[in-house]
């Protein structure tokens, strides 16, 4: 990080505010359409486990979300220097879902390749209606294998290999059918949108959200018995705490629950 200006921290490659009840994470190398260099997606991750809004939106500079993988930097790696990158990235998405907060992809342009594997990680995403979204890696001989990850997991297997198989581009509506993203508008409502979700999310209990969001992910993909055993415990362990209770009364009674984190 190399300078602070009232909320705004400014990394090399990121612009992070962290004003209640958002961190807003905006990748900022806009003359590389965002590219995902390593020293960026190192930064990106510390970014994530710093943030300390209740709710966390990542979005791009300049014209595009992300175009991906650096490729002038992948291309000049050597020895075990492509493992590190690949390995980053990684992690990187790990941290994604497993930071407690949401996190949202507020994306314009084109997101594609490991661009695309970041808006298919997010727990939510939201595009602008002119957003388009790819993963051609095998259009230049390197398949999209790590971004086929969350891509199989958000949208299925056959429009997944639909996209890795052929590289093409798919169109914010397309993305919005196929689950890719929540929801597509127009470019000059995409920030009001995004945070009109994000304040939304925020009035529930932080430590509700991160619960919720902890058993989502440890659920899926379960068998659905286990699923059941699963979740049965968390929603029995949520409904003993202080919050729950909060929640609860405060319906009743008709007011705004008070949170406590308890």
């Amino acid at each position: 990080m190399t300078g602070t200006v009232g909320a705004v921290s400014t990394w090399q490659h990121l612009l992070v505010e962290d004003l209640d009840p958002v961190t807003r994470i905006t990748l900022n190398r806009p003359d590389r359409r965002n590219a995902m260099s390593l020293q960026l997606m190192q930064e990106l991750r510390k970014a994530l486990e710093q943030a300390t809004g209740r709710v966390v939106v990542i979005a791009g500079a300049g014209p595009a979300f992300s175009a991906g993988h650096d490729l002038a930097e992948l291309s000049a790696c050597e020895g075990d220097e492509a493992g590190e990158l690949f390995a980053t990235c990684t992690s990187l998405m790990t941290t994604v879902q497993s930071i407690a907060q949401p996190v949202i992809a507020e994306v314009h342009g084109v997101a594609t390749a490991a661009g695309c594997q970041l808006v298919a990680t997010c727990d939510l995403a939201i595009a602008a209606t002119d957003a388009r979204f790819a993963a051609p890696g095998v259009r230049i001989g390197l398949f999209c294998s790590t971004p086929m990850v969350p891509l199989t997991r958000s949208i299925g297997s056959k429009r997944a290999m639909h996209m890795l198989l052929t590289g093409d581009l798919i169109d914010a509506a397309t993305a919005v059918e196929w689950g890719l993203v929540n929801d597509a508008v127009p470019r000059e409502d995409l920030g009001a949108t995004v945070t009109a979700w994000a304040t939304r999310i925020a009035e529930a209990s932080p430590m509700v959200l991160a619960l919720g969001k902890r058993a989502f992910y440890e659920q899926a993909g379960m068998p659905q018995a286990d699923a059941y055993e699963v979740a049965g415990k968390v929603m029995a362990d949520n409904a003993a705490t202080d919050d729950a209770q909060e929640g609860i009364i405060a319906f009743l009674e008709k007011r705004a629950p008070r949170w406590t984190g308890r």
